[in-house]
This record gives structure tokens, C-alpha cells and sequence, in this order.
């Protein structure tokens, strides 16, 4: 587990305002699918991942999860609806056993005068801003070949990580679809699958999925997706 001196956000307070923020820190401890909080809810302090790894989703009208991002120890978790007061945009859940630790944003705010506290929080949210802005190109543009193409080629590690229904999950598509493609894509001998393991054998037939099937027909890609994502 991370220690709170070890997290960015608070790596150089004095020991004073250090001794601040662990006082007024609530610790506690998930077990794996445990809900922090949920799409909604008020949000009046900050999250902090300090063991294990989250998933953040938005659920539509209909009952499905569309996956936001994934964070792991460390990271923030909530800056938004706290610089807002507004509630929390997403569902936050655990992907694994973990610990989270909780601050009102009250005492974060006093700690704003600080420049490395407040570039932290910023670095934070420009890096939320344009994970979010590759959802949307992804969700707005790609296929589900192309999507399980873009994984394959930019970040094949993850299937030595991670269960198929959980890269499933973050491309936003069933375990079903997800082994579909890659079934098709190992019949093409495009890639070569023993178990977890996933072998490249074209890579340039990857990169031509990602060039030419990746456009949806839709006559309006972000309003679809606003819709779906149920912020029309």
C-alpha cells in the first residue's frame, strides 16, 4: 500500500501539513467489485487509490456500463465533482482487492496555495481530459475490429494481465464480441493465441483494420454517443 507522503499529490508539504492531511485521511479497505461510490451521488472529497486498481463507468438508461478508465494505485479519484460540488459523474468500483483513502475537499482546497499540490491536481485532470478524449474518438470512430485491432498493436500486454471479460469491459464490448474478433483474427493468421498468450504474426494487417474499418454509420457520431453515454 502507498504511503500518503508517497503520493504526488502530497510529496512535498512540510511535515506540518503533511501530519494535516493524515489526520483528517479516512482509510478504508475493498474487497474486489466493492462500490466506492456511485454515478450521482454528492461529492465532497477527494479519492485516493492507494492499493489496487478501479473502474469508472457510466451506466445508460438501458442498464449497460460503458467504461470510463481504469486508475491504480495511486491516483485521484473525484476532482471533478468536488472542484464542482456537482455529483459524481461515474461509478467507482474495485477491479481487485484494495484501499482507498478519503479527504474533504475542504482540506485540499487550503492546501491549493501550495504550487506542487495544485499542479498535481492539474496534471490529474488534463490526464482524465485526454483519456476521455480517446473514448470518445474510440466510441465515435473505431469498429469493434478496430478497437480490439488498436489494443493488439499499441498495449498486447494487457491480455497477459488481465481476464478476457475484464479487456472486454474496458473496450466496451461483450466477451463474446471480444472473443469473436480475436477467433477471426486468429483464422486470418493475423495473430497466433495460446491461452493468455498472443503472438503478432501481421502487424501490418492490424494497422490496415485500424486505417480502413474503423468508421461507424452514424449520421451523428457525438451526439450518439452523448445519448448513449446519457448526457443529451
Amino acid at each position: 500500500m502507498y504511503k500518503i507522503e508517497e503520493i504526488p499529490l502530497f510529496a512535498k508539504l512540510s511535515p506540518k501539513n503533511l501530519e494535516i492531511v493524515k489526520d483528517n485521511l479516512f482509510i478504508k479497505e475493498y474487497k474486489k467489485n466493492s462500490i466506492v461510490f456511485y454515478e450521482g451521488e454528492k461529492g465532497n472529497s477527494l479519492y485516493i487509490v492507494l492499493e489496487g486498481r478501479v473502474k469508472l463507468y457510466k451506466t445508460t438508461p438501458k442498464g449497460n456500463h460503458i467504461n470510463i478508465n481504469i486508475l491504480k494505485a495511486p491516483s485521484l479519484v473525484g476532482e471533478f465533482a468536488c472542484f464542482e460540488e456537482a455529483p459524481f459523474p461515474a461509478t467507482c468500483e474495485f477491479q481487485s482487492d484494495g484501499v482507498m483513502g478519503k479527504i474533504s475537499f475542504d482540506i485540499i482546497k487550503k492546501l491549493l496555495c501550495y504550487e506542487d499540490v495544485a499542479l498535481a491536481i492539474i496534471k490529474s485532470l488534463t490526464a482524465k481530459v485526454m483519456l476521455l478524449s480517446a473514448l470518445v474518438h474510440k466510441e465515435t470512430v473505431y469498429s469493434s475490429e478496430a478497437k480490439v485491432a488498436d489494443i493488439l498493436v499499441n498495449n498486447i500486454d494487457v491480455f497477459k494481465r488481465l481476464k478476457h471479460s475484464e479487456i472486454a469491459d474496458i473496450l466496451n464490448m461483450t466477451p463474446e464480441t471480444l472473443s469473436r474478433i480475436l477467433s477471426k483474427f486468429k483464422k486470418e493468421k493475423i495473430i497466433a493465441m495460446n491461452k493468455h498468450e498472443i503472438t503478432i504474426l501481421q502487424l501490418d494487417a492490424l494497422k490496415e483494420i485500424l486505417e480502413h474499418n474503423q468508421i461507424k454509420e452514424c449520421t451523428n457520431c457525438i451526439a450518439n454517443f452523448k445519448a448513449q453515454m446519457g448526457l443529451s
